[in-house]
Formats: C-alpha cells, structure tokens, sequence
C-alpha cells in the first residue's frame, strides 16, 4: 500500500486533497490492531507522526490547546496541573509503549465509545479544528461524533487540534474493566467541579453509542453544592448517580452487561465526584 510521509501540515493536506479516502495514521495503536486481524485494509495511508504542526499543547489564560498528535504520555507528563482530569484518564490507557504512540486526535478520529479522553473533553465542552486545502472549521466535539467510530470529519479534513476552556476547581475521571491495566473500560465517568462558574461539569463514556453528557445531572448536582466549603449532601450525591444511571444508554456485550454498565457508571459519577469535594 502506498504511505505518504509528508513533513508539514501544507504537505498533509496536499495529500488528503488527492486521495481522500486515505487513511491518517497517527500512533497506530488502534489501526494496527484492525489491520493485523484484516478488520481493515487501507489502499492508502498518510503518515502524520512527521508534522510539527500537530504536536504538543499551549496554556493561555482562558483556554487550553491540545495539538493532534498530542500523546497519553505527554498529557500525563506535562498537564497535571493544568488538566488534572486528562493526565488521570491518559493514566490509564495501554501499556507505556500504547501510551508513547497513541494520541488525542487518533482517540478523536477513532471515536469509540470507549475512547479514554472523550468524556473529559465533552464535559468541558470542548471544540475540535478541522483544516482541509478550502481552510478551517471548528466543531463541537459533541456534534463532531456522530455514532460509533462515526464523527462529521469530511473525507479531505485533518484533525488538527481541541480545544477547551481552562477552568479551575478538582477533577477525577474514573475507569472499570474486566481487570485492572490494559483494559477497555466497560464504563467511564468524567467529573469536573467548575469553581470558576460554580457547575458540576460530567460526562460518561462506554455507556452508549458515544460519550454522554448528563446534563440533567450536572444541573441537580450543582444547585445542591455549597460553592463557598465545596460541600454537598448525601441525598443530592445519591440523585447525581441516578440521573447519570438514567442519562447512560448502554448495551449488552462481550465485555459486560447493560445492567452492570448502568449500576457501574453511577457509583463511578458519585465516586468522582466525592472525590472532588470535601465530603
């Protein structure tokens, strides 16, 4: 198969504009895997690992810029402090070597339901760059993923980079598996307590077609939490595991049930959340 290895985004692009249906490959870890069990075979792949364009992040005062070719490791590395949530899922993709390749804008690409980032950038409302040779756009990833490894990327359109806004406040994202490492999860919950505007900011993963946002949730959860002592009830946590169980639309699986998925994602949305606050 034909690989183009371009060395600029303007070359990338070029690419794309001519062979459109070719596959973008980033770190591999999830593409090797359906081409070494011929659940895919690419007539045409553009390389992009060679473009600095894509790669690492930057800190503004109000936002957060996360390149493309952006990787688990460096998000675990270098954003702990900034994006707390982020490093915590990054933490737990793969195996170092998965965590050395694989990258945000393959996990966005890819869009499965079970992708480790995607909660905790669909809670933060996160926005994704697309460039193609006709320029720019920019989408919000909760209208960029359309369906299971589905998204609105147009057949010439590079992810380029996501962005969100910075936000101040405690964040735990929260994974379960059949096992401990190396694992998809059967259901993931994102939780961010925004005290820059005073909101519960939650997202959950592997419990339905793509990430959720439970908005419902949020808005309980919030109006119940003292901003002042970062404090909140029993009952209103209680409630806020509900209303995620009740926001999930899981199936039935290899991997798990939907009953369990259901029951799991709510102990792990109020177990995040406690976990965020001083209770």
């Amino acid at each position: 198969m034909p690989i183009a290895r371009p060395t600029d985004l303007d070359g990338a692009l070029a690419s794309l504009s001519e062979v459109p249906s070719a596959h973008l490959l980033a770190g591999g870890t999830d593409a090797m895997v359906e081409i070494t069990f011929d659940q895919r075979r690419p007539e045409h792949i553009i390389a992009l690992r060679r473009l600095p364009e894509l790669r690492g992040h930057r800190v503004d005062d109000d936002e957060l810029t996360f390149g493309a070719m952006l990787t688990y490791t460096q998000m675990e590395r270098d954003l702990a402090t900034v994006a707390p949530g982020l490093a915590m899922a990054a933490r737990t993709v793969g195996s170092p070597q998965i965590r050395n390749a694989g990258t945000v804008g393959g996990n966005l690409g890819t869009a499965s339901p079970a992708g480790d980032t995607l909660p905790w950038l669909l809670a933060l409302d996160a926005q994704v760059e697309l460039r193609s040779v006709r320029g720019p756009r920019q989408l919000p990833l909760a209208d960029f993923i359309t369906g299971p490894k589905q998204t609105a990327r147009q057949p010439d359109e590079l992810i380029t980079a996501v962005r969100v806004p910075r936000v101040e406040g405690p964040q735990h994202v929260a994974k379960l598996g059949p096992r401990n490492a190396m694992v998809i999860s059967v259901a993931m919950a994102a939780v961010i307590v925004d005290t820059t505007n005073r909101r519960v900011r939650t997202a959950l993963g592997s419990v339905g077609p793509r990430p959720i946002r439970a908005s419902d949730a949020e808005q309980q959860v919030s109006d119940a939490i003292d901003w002042d002592e970062l404090t909140c009830p029993d009952e209103a946590i209680a409630r806020f595991a509900d209303a995620c169980r009740d926001a999930s639309q899981p199936i039935s699986d290899h991997r798990s049930t939907a009953d369990y998925r259901r029951h799991a994602v709510g102990v792990l949305a109020a177990r995040s959340l406690r976990r965020c606050l001083a209770t």
